[in-house]
Formats: C-alpha cells, structure tokens, sequence
C-alpha cells in the first residue's frame, strides 16, 4: 500500500466544526490559532485569512462535513480532517 505524506506541514487558516443540536457549526481561526471575526482578519498577524482547511472536533462531526463536501459545490474546495486527540 502507498502511503500519503503531506510535504506541507505550514500552519493553515482553518475552521473549527461541531455540531451543536443537530446543526453544523463552524468557527474560523487564522493558521496562527487566533479567532476571527466575520470580516476574516487576523488582528494578531495583521492579514487576512482565507480558511479552506475544516477541523472536526468528532467522526460524527467528520462525517457530516465529508458529505457536504462530497455533495455541495459550496463545500467542493475545503478539506476536512479529525483534530488531533492531544
């Protein structure tokens, strides 16, 4: 079996998912771990971020953004992966 290693290890802009009642809720964070606001700007690095990157807290929560990505041609650009436990 071939394994996939990602050659680029730098920090990305990216949101973090959850579900909360049923419904897919998702936080922006610039790749530095500030919050940001709804204008995407980084008052910490001074720029703007561009989150293409989707954090899923659970498998429930992973499973739920791969189909979106999968089904929507809004989702269509992002990655999804699970955080990391530690």
């Amino acid at each position: 079996m071939t394994q996939i290693v990602e050659k680029d290890t730098t920090p990305r802009d990216y949101y973090e998912a959850t579900l909360e009642n049923g419904s897919l809720m998702m936080k922006p964070y610039c790749a530095c771990g500030n919050s940001l606001n709804d204008d995407y700007f980084c008052e910490k690095c001074s720029r703007k971020c561009e989150c293409r990157q989707i954090v899923c807290r659970d498998q429930e929560t992973l499973d739920l953004v791969k189909r979106y990505i999968r089904q929507s041609s809004q989702f269509s650009g992002f990655k999804a992966m699970l955080a990391d436990p530690s």
